[in-house]
């Protein structure tokens, strides 16, 4: 009787919500905010409250609470959005499924990282991934490429994630998101006194970065090199190595926002935005055109994204950010 009544009811909700709804309600759960859950969604904040009041004037009950700048979803709320998840995540899985029975549903996904932080998120989604296509021969091209795109190009990978977006006849590049590259201070340093720091509070400074080309550091080629500013620099391979740099006082650091939170609340560090608008940096994967139609790397992509904006603070829909 239970099973019947659930069915009764999941059928009777869905006669008014449509998948847009359980997107919306999901985003709204996973960001706390109505703005940064529209930009989630792709929708203006109008049209995302829009879909909040036909809501509740459906059900008779409110569906989130604000306080402030952010909201909080009430019990009503949280029913809808449990019902969100398992339909979203039902849809998913079949859509999976049926892929499974195509004649691409094998085969190898190799993964060059150029943006080392990214093992953050990387590594539980490719735990998941591999559940979910044990038909599929995942690994991670390690060590420094000078020309990534030259891996695809040449068959020795089939993802690389990273920055660059430049035209090349035969590769896509599927955009992730946009985020926030912050400097990074010890709690005790002087510059900790600024809210936004410039070229110019650099100079002087050691920047440690990761054992890249100059060119390929945002920091450096976007903010330092127009001003002239050229501190003295020392590298290191790992994320956490950078940070104990820092926090030793060996010098200043600039990293995304995502990989700094934990840092920052245990005043490990201390974070400040570079430049009055922020320095911010795209994320795609790029794939070659022939092997991007392939479900299992479809799938992998979706994930990708969903992973990210379920677990990564501050970051954007990079196609909405485009846009503006």
């Amino acid at each position: 009787m239970n099973i019947i009544h659930n069915f009764y009811v999941t059928m009777t909700s869905l006669s008014l919500l449509e998948l847009r709804h359980l997107r919306t309600l999901a985003a709204l759960d996973e960001t706390g905010s109505v703005s940064r859950a529209a930009k989630r969604v792709h929708l203006t904040q109008s049209a995302l409250s829009h879909q909040i009041k036909v809501l509740q004037n459906h059900y008779g009950l409110p569906i989130v609470r604000r306080q402030g700048q952010s909201i909080e979803l009430t019990e009503a709320g949280k029913h809808l959005v449990t019902l969100a998840r398992r339909v979203l995540e039902e849809i998913q899985a079949t859509e999976r499924n049926l892929a499974k029975m195509s004649e691409h549903a094998s085969g190898s996904l190799r993964i060059v990282l150029e943006c080392h932080t990214c093992f953050d998120w990387l590594m539980p989604l490719m735990d998941a991934f591999r559940q979910n296509w044990p038909e599929v021969e995942l690994d991670l091209v390690s060590g420094f490429h000078s020309d990534p795109i030259q891996l695809l190009e040449e068959g020795g990978a089939d993802v690389v994630i990273g920055s660059e977006q430049v035209e090349r006849r035969g590769i896509v590049h599927h955009p992730l998101f946009r985020f926030e590259i912050l400097a990074v201070l010890a709690p005790e340093h002087p510059l900790r006194a600024k809210k936004i720091l410039h070229a110019r509070d650099f100079a002087g400074e050691t920047l440690i970065t990761y054992p890249v080309p100059e060119e390929r550091i945002d920091l450096i080629r976007n903010v330092l090199k127009p001003a002239g500013v050229q501190p003295e620099r020392r590298t290191a391979e790992l994320t956490v190595a950078i940070l104990q740099l820092v926090a030793s006082r060996r010098g200043v650091a600039a990293l995304p926002s995502w990989g700094l939170k934990n840092y920052v609340e245990h005043d490990y560090v201390t974070a400040r935005r570079i430049g009055s608008q922020g320095l911010w940096s795209d994320l795609y994967a790029s794939t070659l055109a022939e092997t991007a139609t392939r479900p299992y790397l479809r799938d992998f992509l979706v994930t990708a994204r969903n992973t990210c904006f379920a677990t990564l603070d501050g970051i954007i829909p990079l196609e909405l950010a485009e846009q503006q």
